[in-house]
């Protein structure tokens, strides 16, 4: 079950790479800039902006789960069972659904297309969602395929999963991105859902073992981005095996939409995107660790 394959990515490992996003994450993080691969199955998404007020959408829903109220159409989430009708007659693409179950094969045919630019550039393909571990036969499969072809291979992934999992994937991978986001177990329940416990060990894990690992560290003020935060983080990742380069991600809102097509609350609008001066003086605290720090 995926939810998008991007062409021509640049911000998902070195190179030009195809970005292949998983749906499904068992994280829960009220930041999420993906909601869209948060849950499993597909899910339908509406864009007012879009709407033409045709109403070509209220007769085909089965479920009589799309309807019209004035100017505005409505969605009767908990009616809904995305039977992709809707989307289908919708002349102005308001209506989408997003999630869609594809083979092995069929996502090997996708990555394979981009292979110049691959060979051109460094690229490769990346998995990543949602959380690609959380599917990981199929993970495996693209993996050890796209290693007999000779194609470059990233995982960007939470780290939550069974060390197990990660046995079975690590020999055809390249290089992991790996998020990094709370270091107190207690606030990372809190703001993700789920103990950072499996997460730090399946880390120290990979360091040890001595694999190309890059740590992304989103920025969400007020947080992730106190002192103590920051500081026990830098004093983690300079105590691993092999020290990994880290990436800070600044916090944006621009995903804002995204939870209003898909009928959800997002929680965290209220925050202010940190500023340049904030994250450089970020970057320069965990720099002092001895660690080579990229916004």
């Amino acid at each position: 079950m995926l939810f998008d394959i991007r062409r021509f990515s640049i911000h998902d490992g070195p190179g030009i790479r195809t970005a292949v996003f998983f749906k499904g994450c068992p994280l829960a993080c009220r930041w999420c800039h993906n909601p869209e691969g948060r849950t499993h199955g597909p899910e339908l998404i509406f864009r007012p902006g879009r709407c033409i007020l045709c109403d070509d959408c209220l007769d085909v829903c089965p479920n009589q789960a799309v309807n019209r109220q004035g100017d505005e159409i409505r969605i009767d989430r908990s009616a809904c069972k995305v039977s992709g009708n809707c989307a289908v007659a919708c002349p102005a693409e308001a209506l989408e659904v997003v999630g869609r179950r594809m083979t092995a094969e069929q996502v090997l045919d996708a990555i394979e297309r981009d292979r110049t630019f691959y060979e051109q550039s460094g690229g490769g393909v990346t998995f990543t969602g949602g959380e690609p571990l959380a599917q990981s036969d199929l993970l495996r499969e693209l993996l050890s395929a796209c290693r007999v072809q000779g194609i470059a291979t990233t995982v960007d992934t939470c780290g939550y999963a069974s060390w197990s999992v990660f046995e079975g994937i690590r020999p055809f991978v390249d290089l992991f991105l790996y998020d990094l986001k709370l270091m107190g177990e207690s606030r990372h329940v809190q703001w993700t859902g789920v103990s950072n416990a499996g997460i730090l060990s399946n880390l120290r894990q990979l360091a040890a073992l001595g694999h190309a690992v890059r740590v992304r560290i989103p920025i969400i003020p007020g947080v992730n981005d106190d002192e103590q935060n920051m500081r026990q983080t830098g004093e983690f990742l300079a105590g691993l095996s092999q020290v990994p380069e880290v990436e800070l991600l600044p916090y944006h809102n621009i995903a804002g939409g995204k939870y209003a097509g898909l009928g959800m609350e997002y929680e965290l609008d209220h925050i202010v995107p940190p500023n340049r001066e904030r994250i450089n003086g970020l970057a320069a605290m965990l720099s002092s660790y001895g660690l080579q720090v990229k916004v």
